[in-house]
């Protein structure tokens, strides 16, 4: 009976592009948080990010790559490659995943080291969910520079009214009050170095999730990589967006055939006030600097693999969590003067306008099932497999999938039972038919909702709401959902809101 399953693995693996059990390649999964569409180099912005750009040119992009739009949905979704309405994690992150199991859980069952480091927003831990280590914050934001106690010499931190959970395996940390010099996207990245270091690591291939907090705010950031964009931001937003679009635009990224454009006015920027003018341009200032420093350590992070001699045979997995953040953060205790922006005593937010630009040319933002606030930049690389690299793959993909694609690559088999509770099947499909720019074999249509919000995409056709309004979009045409289609077809409408309807009752039922 063992030397079937082998030889049905075997097989599998075969299938997959992996010659056997010894070569199963490892996995990372890199995640940042509420980053726009446009942000990175390789996706049209003007931020410093060569390591992730690189990942880009050796792999392969996607162009329509959706989360949930909100933080602990996206990272319930997938861990799952379940939707987060279907194990429990839709509407709070205080239950934990049920009904489903984890990717660390999956790969596990063949032979895996699981590591995870960074945020994961829920009460429960990653620890107690097939994770072998996990480093990180249990909720969803906290202060870069210090989550806990006002340490000796510095301001009392800046936070959302309280101090944030750290785990370090099984020990839970509140507060959690590091030392002097500790900033969150650093340490992340400390542990995940060191994880790659433990024994064992020669005869068994790993899995890491890296789950950056970065560039969700506050907006902290080390002043020497602030400095890198001064004056970077001193001509407003407009002209941000426009050098952003037509970036997008020559490198193919987008179609202006089906992508129209309409920047943010001068105006909004030539009637601030000087001093609101010069907080602004600071805003941004960190917000890129943040999202340079997570470009630095993935760079830490592929020297590592280099240097161990596993890069050829390790898949990178990048992207973001949703969309940018128009939201504000609510904090009262924190200083409002320009000279301690980016530091200990702050909690700035990049508002509207920001994260209008972040997300060019998409609509809205994080919170919102509309374009601005599900689709995200997603990079898969993998040397030894991958050979059509430095493309654009334009079919709709989604969190879902991850789930679906590492088990087909790694020959694990999804439970249908685990610890004694049956398990939601999966829902999504496998990527693999990506990598050599084939079609995926999905035959139903893709679901969002998230408190006022949700939508359905079934082909070319996107049905979203917010509130009360559905509003019906061509995608083969309207990229950025400028031309509402619902009056012109209604029934059509109608049928996918019934769908949707359908879908969502379905995952109120226990599975």
């Amino acid at each position: 009976m063992k030397i079937i399953k082998t030889l049905i693995v075997s097989l599998l693996l075969s299938l997959a592009g992996v010659a056997s059990a010894v070569d199963r390649p490892n996995i990372i999964f890199i995640l940042v948080d509420d980053m726009g569409y446009s942000d990175l180099g390789c996706y049209g912005g003007e931020i410093h990010t060569p390591n992730i750009d690189k990942l880009a040119e050796d792999g392969i992009r996607f162009t329509q790559m959706y989360n949930t739009s909100k933080c602990f949905p996206s990272r319930a979704t997938l861990l799952t490659g379940v939707y987060a309405q279907q194990c429990g994690m839709d509407k709070t992150y205080e239950k934990g995943f049920t009904n489903a199991v984890t990717l660390a859980e999956v790969l596990k069952t063949v032979g895996y080291r699981t590591f995870a480091s960074g945020k994961h927003h829920s009460t429960e831990s990653l620890y107690d969910r097939g994770f072998d280590r996990y480093y990180g914050l249990l909720e969803g934001a906290c202060n870069f520079w210090n989550p806990g106690l006002q340490r000796e010499g510095e301001p009392a931190p800046a936070n959302k009214g309280r101090e944030r959970p750290f785990v370090n395996d099984g020990e839970k940390m509140l507060p959690y009050t590091p030392e002097k010099g500790w900033y969150a996207t650093d340490a992340f990245t400390d542990y995940a170095l060191a994880y790659l270091d433990e024994p064992g690591l020669k005869e068994s291939p790993f899995f890491l999730y890296l789950s950056y907090t970065a560039p969700h705010y506050p907006l902290h950031a080390w002043p020497k990589d602030m400095a890198r964009y001064k004056g970077q931001y001193d001509q407003g937003y407009g002209p941000v967006m426009k050098a952003r679009y037509q970036k997008m635009v020559e490198s193919g990224l987008i179609d202006p055939a089906m992508v129209g454009f309409t920047p943010i006015s001068d105006e909004a920027w030539d009637t601030l006030s000087s001093k609101d003018r010069e907080k602004e341009k600071r805003r941004m200032e960190i917000y890129a600097a943040m999202l340079d420093r997570v470009d630095q350590n993935i760079g830490r992070l592929k020297q590592k693999l280099r240097e161990q001699g596993k890069l050829e045979n390790t898949i990178i997995m990048f992207a973001s969590d949703n969309g940018g953040c128009a939201a504000g953060a609510g904090v009262k205790n924190k200083s409002k003067k320009l000279e301690d922006f980016g530091t200990v005593a702050s909690y700035e937010t990049v508002g509207k306008n920001w994260a209008t630009v972040q997300n060019t040319p998409l609509r809205k933002w994080k919170n919102y099932s509309h374009e601005g606030g599900i689709n995200t930049p997603f990079i898969i690389s993998w040397p030894n497999k991958i050979k059509n690299t430095g493309v654009y793959y334009r079919e709709p993909a989604h969190f879902i999938d991850i789930m679906a694609t590492i088990v087909e690559i790694t020959g694990a088999e999804y439970p249908q039972e685990f610890k004694g509770e049956k398990v939601t099947p999966m829902q999504g499909v496998s990527l693999t038919p990506a990598f050599e720019g084939n079609s995926l074999s999905r035959r139903k249509p893709l679901f969002w909702q998230w408190q006022k919000g949700g939508a359905i995409r079934n082909g070319k056709y996107k049905a979203v709401y917010y509130g009360e309004e559905w509003e019906l979009f061509d995608f083969s045409k309207d990229r950025n959902e400028a031309r509402n289609l619902a009056k012109e077809f209604p029934e059509m409408l109608e049928e996918m809101k019934e769908t949707f309807k359908q879908w969502y009752t379905s995952t109120q039922q226990k599975q």
